[in-house]
């Protein structure tokens, strides 16, 4: 009717309407057809995608089952303590505590050489320590064995791609190219700040002592010092932290103390969460600080250097102590390449956290040792004082350190029974084979225990007892190069190690002939591994300075 009806008013004859209709109708019955026909092979279609993403994600979970099956059947070969649940799996039994410590002793007197470990019902971790297994790890290249980005992502906001956190061939052409700031040359001026730093220590010290012995918590002051001492070195830059604060310095602090709380809530992992926390929030802002600090002096030094233009060499001025900064700036790779600005922040930043917690720990501890044995204390002290003869105090020099033989063997005793670092991870992209014939399948967390090799009956006997004797040249050499291993071992060994071994032992011998150091009774000493190691409450020692010589 519709039809006919625009028809008369178009004016056209009844007949062409009649020849028009069953053309019209054959036009509508296609276009129905061909609208049931889009539909069902829309339908269809989308039926079949569904099925596809079916499928796939039937195979990728079969995949995982298999690979997980396959990774179950390779680990059965090394020991497993008992589970809390097989949800769970170890979950909750790794402490960072005193407890922790002594489950860590346990593990390594039962299993001896490792045994796996199961954060979940996924996640194997190998827990190593024996000289045996840790070393096929350590020894491996860096490229087959990175750090593990489980355990150290945390640390990447604030350190950047540095040493620590690099890998491939990054991580190779960076380690070339820093080599040269920690050679003798440069490290040997250093002494000159460590005796600064360490005077404006005890001048505190005594201030506190002017009533007599007072007791004093270590991690505090010699923190402080060695932040300290190391803005000299890294930045030639002095903020007095000892005396006052420094944005500086309380930022680096609270980095450290965020970044060792941050792993215990599961949500904190997920990085969006986390930074709407007020800890994320405090994190932000404190790796603002540190960031902006490191960013102006490169860009000032920078310019500095470009003033010297050619004259800019590696050799320390003497004028002023080339710092670490200086070393960066003028390191070249082997075409010639300079490090950009982001790459020397990564590396400074680095340097600053490594540098300073891992030294006052060692500081801590070796102290700690020397008063719960007044015996190698004194032994030490008079060791000290003969070699320095008429000289003053303040004269100590590099080739002094060599010097002390009995004074390193007690710093490396305490650095066995108190590691500043008791772990460190890999995670190899390779099958690592073991002595004993066992296979480390590839992807596994390897955690190498410094703790548990270290205290390890079946490598050290009598493995609590404090015995610098140990480290006496003789019987070191029926020991394993990998049964002491306080600044890891191999490639990725701390570069570092030479300039903290320095400032241990400058800082000891100016303390020890200045000050008796005894254990305060009243205080409890717990220990407590964080990133590294230190003691719930406080290190506390009573100090009482020694009088003058005439």
């Amino acid at each position: 009717m519709y039809v006919e009806q625009r028809a008369r008013n178009k004016g056209w004859a009844p007949n062409k309407v009649v020849r028009m209709l069953p053309l019209m109708d054959w036009i509508l019955e296609n276009l129905t057809l061909e609208k049931a026909s889009f539909q069902m092979v829309a339908v269809s279609g989308l039926l079949l995608l569904v099925l596809a993403a079916l499928l796939h994600l039937l195979l990728k979970g079969f995949g995982f089952c298999y690979h997980y099956y396959v990774l179950c059947q390779k680990l059965r070969c090394f020991s497993e303590p008992p589970r809390v649940n097989w949800f769970l799996g170890h979950l909750g039994l790794a402490r960072s505590t005193e407890e922790g410590l002594k489950d860590a002793e346990r593990l390594a007197a039962q299993y001896v050489h490792s045994c796996v470990w199961w954060f979940g019902p996924w996640l194997p971790i190998l827990r190593l320590f024996h000289p045996e297994t840790i070393g096929p790890v350590l020894r491996v290249s860096a490229a087959v064995a990175p750090k593990d980005k489980l355990l150290y992502g945390f640390l990447k906001p604030w350190l950047g791609d540095g040493l620590l956190l690099s890998s491939g061939k990054k991580w190779a052409r960076h380690r070339r190219m820093l080599t040269p700031a920690f050679h003798f040359d440069i490290l040997k001026p250093y002494m000159k700040i460590f005796n600064q730093s360490t005077d404006i220590m005890h001048a505190k010290w005594r201030r506190l002592t002017t009533a007599g012995p007072t007791s004093i918590d270590m991690f505090e002051h010699i923190s402080l010092m060695t932040l300290d001492s190391l803005q000299k070195c890294v930045f030639s830059y002095n903020s007095n932290c000892q005396e006052k604060p420094s944005d500086y310095i309380a930022s680096i602090l609270l980095l450290s103390s965020l970044v060792t709380r941050r792993p215990h809530k599961l949500y904190n992992h997920i990085d969006w969460i986390y930074y709407l926390t007020s800890d994320g929030r405090r994190f932000r802002h404190a790796c603002e600080v540190v960031h902006h600090f490191t960013a102006d002096v490169i860009q000032k030094r920078r310019m500095a250097l470009r003033d010297l233009g050619q004259n800019a060499s590696l050799k320390p001025k003497q004028e002023k102590t080339l710092d670490f900064i200086d070393v960066l700036l003028m390191a070249k790779d082997e075409e010639g390449c300079h490090l950009s600005d982001e790459d020397i922040a990564a590396e400074a930043d680095t340097f600053m956290f490594e540098g300073h917690d891992t030294t006052a720990s060692g500081l801590s501890w070796v102290l700690y040792n020397l008063a719960q044995h007044p015996h190698y204390q004194d032994q030490c002290r008079e060791e000290i004082q003969e070699l320095l003869h008429d000289r003053d105090i303040e004269e100590i020099e590099w080739e002094d350190l060599s010097q002390m033989p009995f004074t390193t063997m007690c710093i490396k005793e305490s650095l066995r029974l108190h590691p500043a670092v008791t772990a460190i991870s890999r995670s190899c992209n390779e099958d690592v084979k073991l002595p004993s014939g066992q296979i480390i399948p590839k992807g596994v967390i390897c955690l190498i225990s410094i703790y548990g090799t270290h205290h390890n009956p079946a490598v050290w006997p009598e493995p609590e007892i404090y015995n610098p004797h140990r480290f006496d040249p003789a019987a070191s050499k029926q020991q394993s190069p990998l049964a002491f291993v306080p600044f890891s071992a191999g490639p990725r060994n701390c570069i570092g190690q030479n300039f903290a071994m320095a400032e241990l032992k400058v800082t000891l011998a100016l303390t020890l002939l200045r000050f008796v150091v005894r254990l305060d009774k009243s205080q409890t000493v717990r220990r407590k591994p964080e990133l590294i190691l230190r003691a719930e409450n406080g290190l506390w020692l009573q100090v009482e300075p020694l009088p003058a010589e005439p």
